[in-house]
């Protein structure tokens, strides 16, 4: 089955599953988004959605996260991972946001510009808060889009590149979501049974069925 047409069922099956696709980490607008994508990583989005109700009520804001003293953020966040470097690039990254004009924009040199902003984060706030087609690369999408047999797995940047040249654009920002509510409902990265999967037993190779099935 050739990729393309092997995309197309997959696609088919994830409307069936996930009609809609809410943003899954709490958030009121460009900005707070960029904040809790950027705390999300190395943390799960439950353990975010704990945290930063706090946050923002105090600083939902650039102005008002830049006048908060790095400890005052870091006290705030401190369960979520690599608090410290998160803390210090959040007051750094309202600082930038301040001198850029004060608010977020949809421009990708800006966005990955910022302190702690890389081109995945980047790609969520472009599709999530603006709209724009995007494709963010996330540690499920690259294991899935592996598993699925959609891109050779062999760095982030060519699974975006693949799984961009096998899905229409228009469906790129519900289909990055739709991939990763997958992964954590039926697709984990361990102990996974590939044969009883709704999609990896018909997509996945069998030797990549093989493959996993002994470890």
């Amino acid at each position: 089955m050739r990729r393309l047409e092997k995309a197309q069922i997959i696609g088919r099956k994830l409307d069936e599953l996930y009609p809609e696709t809410p943003i899954p980490l709490s958030h009121s607008d460009p900005y707070t988004l960029l904040v809790a994508v950027m705390l999300s990583a190395q943390t799960t989005d439950k353990k975010v959605n704990e945290v930063t109700p706090a946050l923002f009520e105090i600083a939902s804001s650039p102005k008002e996260m830049a006048s908060l003293e790095e400890s005052e953020i870091l006290e705030i966040i401190k369960e979520i991972g690599l608090a410290p470097t998160k803390s210090k690039n959040l007051k750094k990254m309202a600082n930038q946001i301040i001198d850029a004009g004060g608010e977020v924009f949809p421009d990708w040199e800006f966005l990955e510009s910022l302190a702690g902003v890389g081109h995945k984060t980047a790609g969520v706030v472009m599709s999530q808060a603006f709209g724009i087609p995007a494709f963010p690369v996330d540690t499920h999408i690259h294991r899935l889009a592996s598993r699925w047999g959609l891109s050779n797995g062999k760095s982030i940047d060519k699974t975006e590149r693949d799984l961009k040249s096998v899905f229409e654009k228009e469906t790129w920002n519900k289909r990055h979501l739709q991939i990763i509510f997958f992964g954590r409902e039926y697709c984990p990265a361990l102990r996974h049974d590939l044969e009883r999967c709704p999609i990896c037993s018909w997509a996945a190779s069998k030797k990549r069925i093989r493959d996993e099935m002994r470890k």
